[in-house]
């Protein structure tokens, strides 16, 4: 009997035992480092789901160079899929980001309008080799953009989630502290419990904050490094009508009809 108890009494500190004689504060710590991992864990797949869908898109764009028309390449681009980091719904939701920066691409003009240019918006007063260069430059901003939502949060639970453990550890050694002055036990064991006891919420900040850190590294190379070829891909496409441009005289308006009839 003597020693069932013993073994009970050993047992009765843990995250059980914390939470059962936590008050508002120490529940609120727990309740916010639970929110954060799965806030954080859940961006994290969804940001590796994106990234297989942009590594397919990337691998299908050299298949665009090698097509026979600009309406064959586009076919390409589209059966290799790609979510549009940029997000939202509908056919404009789903798009790759190459798709996006060959229609920002066919949408302008190849050559000036001379009779157009009095009355033209401001914007459509450029070159049109200035045009598409603007156009492809907004569309890679706008990728960039998309491709960032979520880091920020991964950063800033990376960054509070092992302060806020910290803080947990604080307030329990300090009501542990409270409690055995009131009680006048002095002794070793009735100290180290509730130190040690209040010490898991040290780790439960790490082990918040840790997966948080190792993705924002790890997605934020990987923007880099998927940037860097879309930047190539949008030089490559400017290169390309400017060399349209200067063999015909005809504008390519052809394309943009048919993205947008698709």
């Amino acid at each position: 009997m003597h020693g069932t108890s013993g073994e009970a009494a050993s047992n009765a500190f843990g995250f059980a035992h914390l939470w059962a004689a936590g008050d508002l504060a120490s529940h609120g710590v727990v309740f916010l480092l639970t929110l954060m991992s799965v806030a954080s864990w859940y961006f994290i797949f969804i940001k590796l789901w994106q990234g297989r869908q942009l590594r397919r898109a990337a691998r299908a764009s050299g298949a665009f160079w090698s097509a026979a028309s600009l309406a064959e390449g586009l076919e390409r681009l589209r059966a290799a899929g790609g979510n549009n980091p940029r997000g939202g719904t509908g056919r404009h939701g789903r798009r790759s980001p190459f798709v996006c920066l060959l229609e920002a691409a066919c949408r302008q003009p190849v050559r000036a309008d001379d009779d157009a240019a009095v009355t033209a918006p401001l914007q459509a007063r450029f070159a049109p080799s200035e045009q598409m260069e603007r156009a492809l430059r907004q569309q890679l901003a706008v990728t960039q953009l998309g491709l960032e939502q979520g880091l920020t949060l991964l950063a800033t639970i990376g960054a509070t989630a092992p302060f806020v453990g910290l803080f947990g550890t604080v307030w329990g050694i300090y009501h542990a502290l409270v409690a055995i002055g009131i009680s006048g036990q002095t002794a070793l064991e009735q100290v180290a419990g509730p130190v040690g006891e209040a010490l898991i919420m040290t780790a439960a900040g790490l082990l918040v904050a840790l997966p948080a850190v190792f993705a924002f590294n790890a997605f934020g190379r990987a923007n880099r490094v998927f940037l860097a070829e879309l930047d190539a891909f949008a030089d490559d496409l400017l290169a390309f009508f400017a060399h349209e441009a200067t063999a015909s005289a005809a504008p390519a308006r052809a394309l943009p009809r048919m993205a947008e009839g698709a």
